[in-house]
């Protein structure tokens, strides 16, 4: 098999992924919409694939081409994936049941990490998933458990909480798409991590789980560790050997460039700075 032929045939698995995913989500959606329960979660699930899907579909249309762009691009991503895990997952995690609920931040930061460092291991399968789209996905589909058992107890959908899911899902989604985007893989995975809030918390209505504190704490936990350790990864690293490297000396002579380097430094700060700035100023103002 030719590079095009395996590149066609790892697009192909990817689309039938991604189709899967969303055909599970609505059909899920139009059985809890025939029913007349849950309707709360449903506006909640939809809101969450809305703004991982939509920007998303940014991230892919993103040029990768400009060194500036592209550390503003995951800077800003970055940081505000990082304010809103610590303002929205950890608390919630937490307030379920410190400890347990400490541990499984620990366990999804640490599993994170693992399959993080494992990764290259895997990286010349033709796998339908990429290592950030499945980490992802798996923060979705364990938060997504969490908010199905205790929809009962969730606020109305309104602008905090549209905020708590936006400020992290569609930054998320942005970065990720631009990643594989300028991998030459297609975003289109990323259907999964974006349904899977909805796929995970639907399905559970209709089945029975854990709801002592205790199993909240770990399992969101978990998500918001695995989430944490997402939002560290795209932190723009500008040294040399990594992908804004890459960008900055593209077509250059000096493999190394430092002062080009240092001055993207200076735009990694100011970026994830204002990203995490933009989420506080945002929740300050739905106060």
């Amino acid at each position: 098999m030719t590079v095009t032929q395996s590149v066609t045939a790892a697009r192909a698995r990817t689309s039938k992924l991604g189709a899967v995913s969303l055909f599970a989500f609505l059909a899920l959606s139009a059985y809890v919409f025939s029913t007349g329960e849950a309707r709360k979660l449903l506006g909640i699930a939809w809101v969450a694939f809305a703004a991982m899907a939509g920007a998303a579909a940014l991230g892919a249309r993103a040029s990768n081409e400009h060194p500036t762009g592209l550390v503003w691009g995951y800077g800003l991503a970055s940081g505000a994936m990082v304010a809103s895990s610590a303002a929205f997952l950890v608390p919630q995690a937490i307030g379920y049941a410190p400890k347990p609920g400490g541990f499984g931040i620990a366990a999804g930061i640490l599993v994170g990490f693992g399959a993080h460092t494992v990764g290259h291991l895997v990286t010349h399968r033709d796998l339908p998933l990429d290592r950030t789209s499945a980490e992802l996905a798996a923060h979705s589909l364990t938060a997504g458990s969490i908010i199905g058992v205790v929809y009962t107890a969730m606020p109305e959908l309104g602008p905090l909480l549209g905020l708590a899911i936006v400020s992290h899902k569609g930054p998320a989604g942005y970065a990720a798409a631009r990643r594989l985007t300028a991998q030459g893989r297609s975003p289109m995975m990323l259907l999964l991590p974006s349904a899977g809030v909805g796929i995970a918390a639907l399905a559970v209505t209709v089945l029975s789980f854990p709801t002592d504190a205790t199993f909240r704490a770990v399992v969101f936990g978990f998500a918001a560790g695995i989430f944490l350790h997402v939002a560290m990864d795209f932190l723009p690293e500008c040294e040399t050997g990594s992908e804004v490297h890459a960008a900055a000396t593209r077509g250059s002579d000096d493999g190394h460039d430092h002062a080009v380097l240092d001055r993207l430094r200076l735009h990694a700060v100011a970026s994830t700075a204002l990203g995490g700035i933009a989420v506080a100023a945002a929740w300050l103002l739905l106060q």
